[in-house]
Protein backbone atom coordinates (compact mmCIF):
# COMPACT_ATOMS: atom_id res chain seq x y z
CA UNK A 1 0.00 0.00 0.00
CA UNK A 2 2.86 2.35 0.87
CA UNK A 3 4.49 1.73 -2.50
CA UNK A 4 1.27 2.55 -4.36
CA UNK A 5 0.84 5.76 -2.36
CA UNK A 6 4.36 6.92 -3.22
CA UNK A 7 3.88 6.20 -6.91
CA UNK A 8 0.54 8.01 -6.96
CA UNK A 9 2.16 10.95 -5.18
CA UNK A 10 4.92 11.08 -7.79
CA UNK A 11 2.33 11.13 -10.59
CA UNK A 12 0.42 13.94 -8.86
CA UNK A 13 3.65 15.93 -8.50
CA UNK A 14 4.29 15.55 -12.21
CA UNK A 15 0.82 16.84 -12.98
CA UNK A 16 1.23 19.71 -10.53
CA UNK A 17 4.46 20.87 -12.11
CA UNK A 18 3.10 20.56 -15.62
CA UNK A 19 5.07 17.49 -16.70
CA UNK A 20 3.78 16.04 -19.94
CA UNK A 21 4.48 12.96 -22.01
CA UNK A 22 5.90 13.76 -25.43
CA UNK A 23 6.46 10.92 -27.89
CA UNK A 24 6.54 8.50 -24.96
CA UNK A 25 9.16 10.49 -23.04
CA UNK A 26 8.48 12.16 -19.70
CA UNK A 27 10.30 15.47 -19.51
CA UNK A 28 11.87 17.09 -16.47
CA UNK A 29 12.03 20.74 -15.51
CA UNK A 30 15.75 20.16 -14.88
CA UNK A 31 17.63 20.46 -18.16
CA UNK A 32 19.19 17.62 -20.06
CA UNK A 33 17.28 14.68 -18.64
CA UNK A 34 14.07 12.75 -19.25
CA UNK A 35 12.43 9.44 -18.50
CA UNK A 36 11.39 7.06 -21.24
CA UNK A 37 7.80 6.84 -20.01
CA UNK A 38 7.69 3.15 -20.94
CA UNK A 39 5.75 0.76 -18.69
CA UNK A 40 7.65 -0.54 -15.69
CA UNK A 41 8.85 -4.14 -15.62
CA UNK A 42 9.25 -6.39 -12.60
CA UNK A 43 7.17 -7.71 -9.73
CA UNK A 44 4.41 -6.61 -7.34
CA UNK A 45 4.69 -9.33 -4.69
CA UNK A 46 8.32 -9.26 -3.52
CA UNK A 47 9.56 -8.29 -0.06
CA UNK A 48 10.95 -4.80 0.40
CA UNK A 49 14.62 -3.99 0.02
CA UNK A 50 15.84 -3.47 3.64
CA UNK A 51 15.36 0.13 4.69
CA UNK A 52 13.48 1.04 1.50
CA UNK A 53 9.79 1.35 0.63
CA UNK A 54 10.32 -0.59 -2.62
CA UNK A 55 10.08 -4.32 -3.20
CA UNK A 56 12.98 -6.17 -4.81
CA UNK A 57 12.67 -5.65 -8.61
CA UNK A 58 9.57 -3.50 -7.96
CA UNK A 59 7.80 -2.76 -11.24
CA UNK A 60 6.47 0.54 -9.89
CA UNK A 61 9.82 1.93 -8.76
CA UNK A 62 10.58 5.13 -10.74
CA UNK A 63 13.08 4.63 -13.52
CA UNK A 64 16.40 6.53 -13.51
CA UNK A 65 16.61 9.68 -15.55
CA UNK A 66 18.01 9.36 -19.07
CA UNK A 67 20.83 11.72 -20.00
CA UNK A 68 23.32 12.01 -22.85
CA UNK A 69 26.71 10.97 -21.45
CA UNK A 70 29.87 13.03 -22.03
CA UNK A 71 32.35 12.41 -24.81
CA UNK A 72 36.02 11.90 -24.04
CA UNK A 73 38.62 14.57 -24.69
CA UNK A 74 41.80 14.11 -26.68
CA UNK A 75 44.96 16.16 -26.47
CA UNK A 76 43.81 18.02 -29.58
CA UNK A 77 40.15 18.56 -28.70
CA UNK A 78 38.02 18.91 -25.59
CA UNK A 79 35.14 16.52 -25.16
CA UNK A 80 31.54 17.41 -24.38
CA UNK A 81 29.73 17.56 -21.04
CA UNK A 82 26.81 15.30 -20.07
CA UNK A 83 23.46 16.77 -21.02
CA UNK A 84 22.44 17.49 -17.41
CA UNK A 85 25.69 19.27 -16.45
CA UNK A 86 26.25 22.98 -15.91
CA UNK A 87 29.02 23.92 -18.32
CA UNK A 88 31.31 26.33 -16.49
CA UNK A 89 33.71 26.88 -19.37
CA UNK A 90 32.91 25.99 -22.98
CA UNK A 91 36.11 27.31 -24.51
CA UNK A 92 34.78 30.69 -25.64
CA UNK A 93 34.00 33.01 -22.74
CA UNK A 94 34.13 33.60 -18.98
CA UNK A 95 30.45 34.43 -18.51
CA UNK A 96 30.12 31.86 -15.70
CA UNK A 97 33.04 33.38 -13.75
CA UNK A 98 33.88 36.47 -11.74
CA UNK A 99 36.90 37.80 -9.93
CA UNK A 100 37.22 37.79 -6.17
CA UNK A 101 35.79 41.31 -5.93
CA UNK A 102 32.70 40.39 -7.92
CA UNK A 103 33.79 42.00 -11.19
CA UNK A 104 34.04 40.12 -14.48
CA UNK A 105 36.86 37.55 -14.65
CA UNK A 106 39.85 38.71 -16.68
CA UNK A 107 41.77 35.52 -17.46
CA UNK A 108 42.99 35.09 -21.02
CA UNK A 109 40.65 33.13 -23.32
CA UNK A 110 41.90 31.77 -26.64
CA UNK A 111 42.08 28.57 -28.69
CA UNK A 112 39.43 26.87 -26.55
CA UNK A 113 41.08 27.34 -23.16
CA UNK A 114 41.35 29.94 -20.40
CA UNK A 115 44.72 30.80 -18.90
CA UNK A 116 45.86 32.29 -15.61
CA UNK A 117 47.38 35.70 -16.32
CA UNK A 118 48.06 37.34 -12.97
CA UNK A 119 44.67 39.05 -12.60
CA UNK A 120 43.73 36.96 -9.57
CA UNK A 121 41.76 33.83 -8.79
CA UNK A 122 38.30 33.44 -10.30
CA UNK A 123 35.12 31.96 -8.87
CA UNK A 124 31.82 30.83 -10.32
CA UNK A 125 28.83 33.14 -10.27
CA UNK A 126 26.68 30.20 -9.19
CA UNK A 127 27.08 28.33 -5.89
CA UNK A 128 27.33 24.54 -5.57
CA UNK A 129 27.32 21.90 -2.85
CA UNK A 130 27.72 18.15 -3.28
CA UNK A 131 28.76 17.60 -6.87
CA UNK A 132 30.58 15.76 -9.62
CA UNK A 133 33.20 18.09 -11.08
CA UNK A 134 35.22 17.68 -14.29
CA UNK A 135 38.27 19.89 -14.87
CA UNK A 136 40.97 19.67 -17.52
CA UNK A 137 44.24 21.58 -17.10
CA UNK A 138 47.69 21.91 -18.62
CA UNK A 139 50.83 23.26 -17.00
CA UNK A 140 53.23 25.40 -19.10
CA UNK A 141 55.28 23.42 -21.62
CA UNK A 142 58.33 25.56 -20.83
CA UNK A 143 59.62 24.46 -17.44
CA UNK A 144 60.45 27.29 -15.07
CA UNK A 145 61.15 26.76 -11.40
CA UNK A 146 60.64 23.65 -9.33
CA UNK A 147 58.55 22.30 -6.47
CA UNK A 148 55.61 24.66 -5.83
CA UNK A 149 56.85 27.20 -8.40
CA UNK A 150 56.05 24.95 -11.36
CA UNK A 151 52.54 24.92 -12.86
CA UNK A 152 50.89 25.81 -9.57
CA UNK A 153 47.15 26.41 -9.30
CA UNK A 154 44.28 24.79 -7.47
CA UNK A 155 40.69 23.61 -7.77
CA UNK A 156 38.97 25.05 -4.69
CA UNK A 157 35.63 23.31 -4.20
CA UNK A 158 33.28 25.67 -2.37
CA UNK A 159 36.34 27.93 -2.27
CA UNK A 160 37.48 25.95 0.80
CA UNK A 161 38.52 22.41 -0.14
CA UNK A 162 41.51 22.33 -2.50
CA UNK A 163 42.62 19.72 -4.99
CA UNK A 164 46.12 20.86 -5.89
CA UNK A 165 47.09 21.64 -9.47
CA UNK A 166 50.84 21.36 -10.02
CA UNK A 167 53.33 20.13 -12.59
CA UNK A 168 54.40 16.98 -10.75
CA UNK A 169 55.99 15.28 -13.75
CA UNK A 170 59.53 14.54 -12.56
CA UNK A 171 59.13 17.40 -10.10
CA UNK A 172 59.33 16.67 -6.37
CA UNK A 173 57.48 18.83 -3.88
CA UNK A 174 56.00 18.14 -0.46
CA UNK A 175 53.75 15.14 -0.87
CA UNK A 176 50.53 16.68 0.44
CA UNK A 177 50.98 19.54 -2.02
CA UNK A 178 51.79 17.74 -5.25
CA UNK A 179 49.37 17.35 -8.16
CA UNK A 180 46.02 15.81 -7.13
CA UNK A 181 46.76 16.12 -3.41
CA UNK A 182 43.98 17.20 -1.09
CA UNK A 183 46.13 20.15 -0.16
CA UNK A 184 47.77 19.96 3.26
CA UNK A 185 45.89 16.78 4.17
CA UNK A 186 46.40 13.79 1.87
CA UNK A 187 48.92 12.99 -0.89
CA UNK A 188 47.40 11.18 -3.88
CA UNK A 189 47.67 7.40 -3.82
CA UNK A 190 49.86 7.60 -6.94
CA UNK A 191 51.44 10.27 -9.12
CA UNK A 192 49.54 10.02 -12.43
CA UNK A 193 50.88 13.26 -13.91
CA UNK A 194 51.48 13.74 -17.61
CA UNK A 195 54.37 15.73 -19.07
CA UNK A 196 54.25 19.56 -19.07
CA UNK A 197 52.00 21.04 -21.75
CA UNK A 198 49.77 17.97 -22.00
CA UNK A 199 46.12 18.13 -21.02
CA UNK A 200 45.29 16.38 -17.76
CA UNK A 201 41.94 15.52 -16.22
CA UNK A 202 40.49 15.68 -12.73
CA UNK A 203 37.15 13.98 -12.11
CA UNK A 204 36.07 14.80 -8.57
CA UNK A 205 33.14 13.57 -6.50
CA UNK A 206 32.59 15.93 -3.59
CA UNK A 207 30.15 15.27 -0.74
CA UNK A 208 29.62 18.52 1.14
CA UNK A 209 29.85 18.62 4.94
CA UNK A 210 26.99 19.44 7.28
CA UNK A 211 26.94 21.18 10.66
CA UNK A 212 24.61 20.91 13.63
CA UNK A 213 22.91 23.81 15.39
CA UNK A 214 25.96 24.38 17.58
CA UNK A 215 28.30 24.66 14.61
CA UNK A 216 29.84 21.24 15.19
CA UNK A 217 30.58 19.05 12.17
CA UNK A 218 27.73 16.56 11.85
CA UNK A 219 29.18 14.98 8.71
CA UNK A 220 32.60 15.86 7.27
CA UNK A 221 33.16 16.36 3.57
CA UNK A 222 34.16 13.28 1.57
CA UNK A 223 36.27 13.58 -1.57
CA UNK A 224 36.93 11.11 -4.37
CA UNK A 225 39.38 12.10 -7.11
CA UNK A 226 40.36 10.49 -10.41
CA UNK A 227 43.52 11.92 -12.00
CA UNK A 228 43.79 11.02 -15.68
CA UNK A 229 41.37 8.16 -15.10
CA UNK A 230 43.22 6.77 -12.07
CA UNK A 231 41.64 6.87 -8.61
CA UNK A 232 43.95 8.84 -6.31
CA UNK A 233 41.52 9.50 -3.41
CA UNK A 234 38.76 7.06 -2.53
CA UNK A 235 36.15 8.91 -0.49
CA UNK A 236 38.80 10.56 1.66
CA UNK A 237 37.43 12.20 4.80
CA UNK A 238 38.25 15.90 4.76
CA UNK A 239 39.88 17.29 7.89
CA UNK A 240 38.58 20.81 7.30
CA UNK A 241 39.15 23.86 5.13
CA UNK A 242 42.41 24.31 3.27
CA UNK A 243 45.34 26.03 5.01
CA UNK A 244 48.98 26.70 4.13
CA UNK A 245 51.55 25.48 6.68
CA UNK A 246 48.81 25.13 9.30
CA UNK A 247 46.55 22.20 10.21
CA UNK A 248 43.11 22.29 8.59
CA UNK A 249 40.19 23.46 10.71
CA UNK A 250 36.42 23.34 10.39
CA UNK A 251 34.37 26.51 10.14
CA UNK A 252 30.63 26.67 9.62
CA UNK A 253 29.65 27.67 6.09
CA UNK A 254 26.68 27.68 3.74
CA UNK A 255 25.36 24.53 2.06
CA UNK A 256 26.41 25.89 -1.34
CA UNK A 257 29.33 28.15 -2.26
CA UNK A 258 31.14 29.13 -5.49
CA UNK A 259 33.89 27.03 -7.03
CA UNK A 260 37.28 28.79 -7.26
CA UNK A 261 40.20 28.31 -9.65
CA UNK A 262 43.40 29.66 -8.20
CA UNK A 263 45.81 32.19 -9.66
CA UNK A 264 49.15 31.22 -8.12
CA UNK A 265 51.25 33.19 -10.57
CA UNK A 266 51.83 30.40 -13.12
CA UNK A 267 50.17 30.45 -16.59
CA UNK A 268 48.14 27.26 -16.11
CA UNK A 269 45.45 26.56 -18.69
CA UNK A 270 41.96 25.13 -18.15
CA UNK A 271 39.32 23.76 -20.51
CA UNK A 272 36.14 21.64 -20.50
CA UNK A 273 35.01 22.51 -16.97
CA UNK A 274 31.59 21.21 -15.99
CA UNK A 275 29.69 20.29 -12.83
CA UNK A 276 26.69 18.15 -11.86
CA UNK A 277 24.78 18.11 -8.56
CA UNK A 278 24.68 14.88 -6.58
CA UNK A 279 21.21 15.62 -5.24
CA UNK A 280 17.79 16.10 -6.80
CA UNK A 281 17.71 12.97 -8.95
CA UNK A 282 14.94 11.47 -6.86
CA UNK A 283 12.77 14.45 -7.78
CA UNK A 284 10.59 15.14 -10.79
CA UNK A 285 11.28 18.87 -10.72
Amino acid sequence: MLKRTLVLGAVCCMMLFGETADAGKIKSKLKGRHRTGLPGQGYEDTLNVPGQPWGVHDKDRPEPWVITPPTASTQAKAGSAPSDATVLFNGTDLSQWQSGNGKDAQWTVKDGYMEVNGTGSIKTRESFGSCQLHVEFASPMEIQGDSQKRGNSGVMIMGLYEIQVLDSYENRSYSDGQAAAIYGQYPPLVNASRAPGQWQVYDIVFEAPSFDEDGVVAKPAHITVFHNGVVVHNRAVSLGQVAHKDPPQWKVHAEKLPLTLQDHGNPVRFRNVWIRPLTGYDSDQ
